[in-house]
């Protein structure tokens, strides 16, 4: 199994010197979502940042190092009770790169 970063929180409280209560929690959430696919992490941020209401989307970008934008889609996703997203696949069908074509020796 290939080793995954864990990202370190960025919110104001973990950038002290000093210990604070969320610190372990910030680390721990950091773990899991290192752990998850693109799909889950998206979709356990937004869950998360609906929690802290207001604000929520900019602090669960600082704690995860997931982008705002990110986050919000996953919120849409979540409203939209997750209808548009496959279950047996990461990626929506047509995603990524397009299959290259031989090109023949023209001879």
């Amino acid at each position: 199994m290939k080793a995954t970063s864990i990202h370190e929180c960025e919110c104001p409280d973990c950038q002290q010197d000093q210990n604070h209560t969320s610190k372990q929690l910030h680390h721990q959430m950091n773990l899991l979502l290192s752990r998850l696919n693109e799909q889950q992490r998206r979709w356990y941020a937004a869950l998360e940042s609906k929690k802290d209401g207001h604000g929520g989307i900019r602090s669960l970008s600082q704690i995860t190092g997931i982008d705002e934008k990110t986050i919000s889609r996953g919120i849409r996703e979540l409203e939209e009770e997750l209808s548009d997203q496959p279950i047996d696949r990461v990626r929506l069908e047509g995603g990524g790169r397009k299959k290259v074509e031989k090109k023949g020796s023209g001879a």
